[in-house]
């Protein structure tokens, strides 16, 4: 039976339940971040908010893309994970503000995307899959049993990526 487990805005779900899905509603210019360990099958999913901490990285908050995802590993670690058998996955990082006159410096859906391919790499994390950017808010289902992740929009079928 699956259960859907919401993951709101700034949030981290972490479940080896193989029956459970992580799902971000409308990520805009959220990203939503999974990685799952195949052979465990723990599987986390975070939805970050804003590219980096203007704390620092001391403070572990998943509203950040440079915080979230490390403190999301942790937690996965913490449940028998392995991060080098991380399987990466994200989507997201849609440009809400299109309207003339506002700058790119706005466009935090590309800032979060940069950031967090900026943090996986410093991380020794490749990105398996992504759909990234665009002007349109997306719905992410991440799956622990297998660590597939599909993507809808509105309007559109539910897809795999």
């Amino acid at each position: 039976m699956q259960n859907n487990l919401a993951v709101g805005l700034g949030e981290i779900k972490v479940s080896r339940n193989l029956g459970d899905v992580l799902v971000a509603y409308g990520l805009g210019s959220c990203v939503g971040i999974g990685l799952h360990d195949p052979v465990t099958r723990v599987s986390g999913l975070l939805h970050a908010i804003l590219p980096s901490n203007p704390n620092g990285t001391l403070d572990t908050s998943a509203k950040y893309v440079d915080t979230g995802i490390p403190s999301m590993i942790d937690q996965m670690i913490r449940m028998g994970a392995n991060k080098n058998r991380m399987v990466v996955r994200m989507a997201g990082g849609a440009n809400m503000l299109v309207a003339p006159g506002f700058s790119q410096v706005l466009n935090i859906g590309q800032r979060n995307v940069d950031n967090a391919l900026i943090v996986l790499k410093a991380l020794n994390l490749k990105l398996s899959s992504q759909e990234t950017g665009g002007n349109i808010g997306r719905t992410v289902r991440f799956y622990v049993a297998d660590g597939r992740m599909t993507i809808r929009t509105m309007g559109n079928q539910e897809r795999e990526i």
